[in-house]
């Protein structure tokens, strides 16, 4: 049977413990029982092979499918069960119990390459040391990997900052992240009041905190998205971002440059999200209710009064007849003429 270590006893077998790892591999576990294998195996093919491997099971509904494919691993791993309380506080289960001086993150979910911690390694510890770095991954949709990498999509460019991350010049994945253990405990952890993007207001943190950050753009990493995972809901993705937005925004020692990036950024957010709103409804057929989002203000002000949007909205009224009598925002009453004779 698959021992379970709670955090406390671990704590005390820890301190006893004479040998210590160069990394600590943090993976949290919930609703992963189909995909924890696949990730498991990707961490014992490293290349580097100086490592511990800590599993958090979040109080997964799926436990008995999840601990008999984590059995076979045991004398490999440490396996921590708690009641569920999000990825933020799985993470830092993990990183409390850590050994190593450094701490990588895996979800469950998603695959390291053989030379990930052995590349990740070799930059950390490059140019005086890192207190963070990250690479890039392709998706893996099902059985098949995207043609695409993430940084294709989301890149990163110039130095990693506050500005950077808060404006996405710099997009970070968090199965592709080696950090410092003592600069995480610093910055105090994930915020455990975060569903999600916990990882970007870290991130944010940690780089307001002065901690050096750097990345490659080299594929290290296959992240799966599947329907139910968070990489394949984007609203909800942009409502986490959101929220960690106007958390940083409270604080008193941001420059003008990332207060500025942070209203662009919320502004962005905020009309993204009516977007796949709009595109949301639009896909289960409710047309005449897909028309509001796409005509909200915020949408209005980020693409204008003649831009994408007013175009979509006019040239959804036309193909259906339900939008008959739909009334268009004041906004795109001049143009809705013109706009008709080109649809």
């Amino acid at each position: 049977m698959l021992s379970t270590t709670s955090t406390t006893t671990l704590d005390r077998a820890c301190a006893a413990a004479t040998d210590r790892p160069i990394v600590s591999v943090i993976i949290p576990a919930y609703k992963v029982a189909p995909f924890i294998k696949e990730a498991l195996d990707s961490v014992l093919s490293q290349t580097f092979n100086d490592y511990e491997v800590i599993v958090i099971n979040d109080g997964s509904p799926d436990t008995d499918e999840l601990e008999n494919q984590v059995e076979a691993y045991s004398p490999w791993i440490t396996y921590i069960k708690q009641p569920n309380a999000g990825a933020g506080a799985a993470r830092n289960a993990g990183i409390r119990v850590a050994r190593g001086e450094f701490v990588a993150f895996l979800d469950g979910d998603d695959l390291w390459l053989p030379e990930f911690l052995e590349q990740q390694l070799g930059l950390i510890r490059s140019e005086g040391g890192f207190g963070l770095v990250y690479a890039d991954a392709f998706n893996l949709v099902g059985s098949r990997l995207t043609r695409k990498s993430n940084m294709d999509f989301n890149p990163s460019s110039g130095a990693v900052t506050a500005r950077s991350l808060i404006s996405a010049q710099c997009n970070v994945i968090t199965s592709s992240v080696v950090a410092r253990r003592a600069s995480i405990l610093a910055a105090g952890l994930f915020d455990e009041t975060f569903p999600n993007s916990q990882d970007f207001d870290l991130w944010l943190r940690l780089a307001k905190r002065g901690a050096r950050m750097n990345y490659q753009k080299k594929v290290l990493v296959h992240r799966r998205i599947y329907e139910g995972s968070l990489a394949s809901d984007p609203v909800k993705s942009l409502r986490g971002e959101i929220s960690v937005l106007e958390k940083t925004a409270e604080r008193d020692d941001l420059t003008a440059e990332e207060r500025a990036a942070i209203l662009h950024s919320l502004e962005r957010c905020r009309a993204t999200v009516e977007v796949f709103k709009g595109k949301q409804l639009l896909t289960a057929g409710d047309f005449a209710a897909s028309l509001r989002p796409f005509a909200s203000r915020i949408v209005i002000s980020r693409v204008g009064n003649s831009g994408w949007c007013c175009s979509r909205c006019i040239s959804l009224r036309v193909c259906y007849g339900e939008f008959a009598n739909c009334e268009l925002p004041e906004q795109y009453q001049a143009c809705q003429q013109t706009t008709l004779q080109n649809v």
